[in-house]
């Protein structure tokens, strides 16, 4: 077998089974539950088997021992009619001069020392040998209609080969007693009354894994969506701790994790809005100041400057305020707050026509990293051409420009903070270098991606994915 063979293989038994933690406990339980019911199974079966046969076996040594003793003690002339009346259609007797059993065999110990209590001798020679018969195949009957011959390779493939007993006792005179036997091993019956057990412990098991699986999965589908909630920024109260032990210490370990990211968030925003808050006093002073001074070359210089640090402060302190992460969500048509979007850019975007799209979001704060993406693609590519496409929970936006496009290991980078396409560095052209790092953000907070990649035409995209569901 290739290992691609192998893998395939192991591919599709991986898809065969159960994908949920409930499922797959059920299937371990049903599957130890099948394997020790199959061997309790064999086990009962090969029991009566050999229950059944010892019954048989000891019925007939018992004949056998007691028909001997009444022929060492008869008369010679009445040996024939005690062997006629002895017979029987499963059980035949016979006096010759030779043993007929050959040997004795290790399935007929039992039957020996059934022979020898009966006879009080334990110096005869007694012999037993037990062997299963192989009976040949029964020929399908000449003229037999099609439609019965199945029910006939049916019947011979449940018959069961017969098991013969040979016993050779000596007699009292030097003749050998010799008694043939045969008996069919017991099939398998199966009764509603023994299927009746077996159908409740499938029924308990399955009770118990259902139990089982609600109690262990339940705590942790609570944490899935927890953790997914923290993950796009929402604040939620500390999950319960309820489950097993394990569980529980887990679900413990993220409410403390919680709030230690919460607090480090919020002292990292409230640092940087104080920073923001404190700078825009010095600014303008010194934006004042410059007003009256003189219009030289150096004082417009200098007033520009301090115009573009008051610029980094609002838009640094605008970052910081988490862009609208208390903004309640509602559900608002993606298509129609894309083309007020288009609209605004005067003719430089375009959408493409589509349906109405509707997803759970924070209308502004979307408004706004969308606004900064189709500003980016006007700005740097004279044009954004904006799509909208809808997929299985998920809604895609895709913002491409005619622009120039960027080096690949600068698609990942252009999202830092401060950092900016434009190399001029002018507000006019290339604003601070936070408009892609608020988009990302926000989109993140909305449990969405934005990814950038240039197109085989030339130009830049940006593709959104942003979930429907509730935020």
């Amino acid at each position: 077998m290739t290992p691609r063979l192998a893998l395939s293989r192991r591919a599709f038994l991986r898809r065969l089974l159960p994908q949920s933690l409930g499922g797959q406990l059920l299937a371990m339980l049903l599957l130890a539950l099948a394997i020790t019911q199959g061997l309790g199974l064999l086990l009962l079966t090969d029991e009566r088997n050999r229950a059944v046969r010892a019954a048989l076996g000891l019925e007939a040594a018992g004949r056998a021992a007691n028909v001997a003793l009444l022929l060492d003690d008869a008369p010679l002339g009445l040996r024939p009619s005690i062997l006629r009346s002895a017979d029987s259609p499963l059980v035949r007797f016979t006096v010759g001069p030779e043993a007929e059993a050959p040997h004795d065999s290790s399935d007929a110990n039992f039957v020996l020392g059934q022979i020898r209590q009966i006879l009080g001798d334990p110096a005869r020679d007694i012999r037993a040998d037990v062997h299963a018969l192989v009976l040949p195949p029964i020929p399908m009957p000449e003229g037999m209609p099609a439609t019965m011959r199945p029910m006939h390779e049916a019947m011979m493939a449940g018959r069961t080969d017969p098991i013969e007993m040979t016993l050779s006792i000596q007699l009292a005179g030097g003749e050998w007693l010799n008694v043939r036997t045969m008996f069919h091993r017991p099939g398998l019956q199966l009764s509603p009354q023994a299927l009746l057990p077996l159908l409740l412990m499938v029924l308990a098991v399955v009770l118990v894994a259902w139990w089982t699986a609600r109690r262990v999965v339940g705590p942790m589908r609570v944490l899935a969506i927890g953790a997914d909630r923290l993950g796009r920024g929402l604040d939620t109260e500390p999950l319960p701790m309820t489950g097993p032990s394990e569980v529980r210490d887990t679900t413990r370990a993220f409410n403390q994790m919680k709030d230690r990211l919460t607090r480090f968030v919020n002292e990292r925003t409230h640092m940087l809005a104080a920073l923001s808050h404190d700078l825009r006093s010095p600014l303008t002073a010194m934006r004042l100041r410059i007003e009256m001074l003189e219009e030289t070359e150096d004082s417009i210089r200098l007033k520009a400057l301090v115009e573009e640090m008051q610029a980094m402060v609002e838009a640094t302190l605008e970052f910081a305020r988490g862009v609208a992460k208390t903004e309640p969500t509602a559900t608002v048509d993606i298509t129609a707050l894309l083309g007020d979007l288009v609209s605004d850019t005067g003719g430089c975007a375009s959408l493409a026509p589509t349906g109405p799209i509707y997803a759970t979001i924070r209308p502004q704060a979307l408004n706004r990293a969308l606004r900064n993406l189709i500003d980016n693609a006007v700005r740097y590519g004279g044009i954004a051409n904006v799509t909208l496409a809808q997929t299985p929970g998920t809604t895609v936006i895709s913002i491409a420009d005619t622009g120039p496009g960027l080096p690949d290991d600068q698609l990942e980078e252009v999202f830092e903070p401060f950092v900016r396409f434009e190399q001029s560095r002018s507000r006019d052209t290339g604003g601070v270098g936070l408009g892609l790092a608020i988009a990302r953000t926000i989109i993140q907070a909305h449990g969405g991606t934005v990814t950038l990649c240039n197109t085989p035409d030339g130009g830049l995209e940006a593709v959104v994915r942003l979930p429907i569901g509730a935020v």
